[in-house]
């Protein structure tokens, strides 16, 4: 079964979540806010994609982080901030078993 992460109140992950409902798709919903990150779960994600394409740069988490966090960043930080602060992850995230797609546009899951 498929597990898309992301945040409930996210309105890409509710267009995520719709699309897949549509196509009668059927997965479950990690909720990165409620359900939380253990190292476990990110080292998975990691295995298929770059922990800086992983990082959401454009958060309101990432706005909010002191600047000492934030300037020159490498992997090790990265995957330590994502633990401390899972909404850091880029959302939604689609993990399809073999494949893990990053973002949502409407169209992306058409292929499933």
């Amino acid at each position: 079964m498929m597990t898309l992460f992301g945040i409930k109140n996210c309105d890409t992950c509710r267009r995520a979540r719709k699309s897949l409902e549509t196509q009668g798709q059927p997965f479950q919903f990690h909720d990165l806010r409620e359900d939380g990150l253990s190292a476990v779960l990110l080292e998975h994600l990691l295995e298929r994609v770059p922990v800086l394409t992983l990082l959401n740069k454009r958060s309101t988490t990432w706005r909010q982080l002191p600047d000492d966090d934030k300037t020159d960043i490498d992997a090790n930080q990265a995957r330590a901030l994502m633990l401390a602060h899972p909404t850091l992850l880029k959302r939604p995230l689609l993990d399809t078993g073999d494949d893990i797609l990053v973002g949502y546009r409407d169209g992306d899951y058409d292929d499933l």
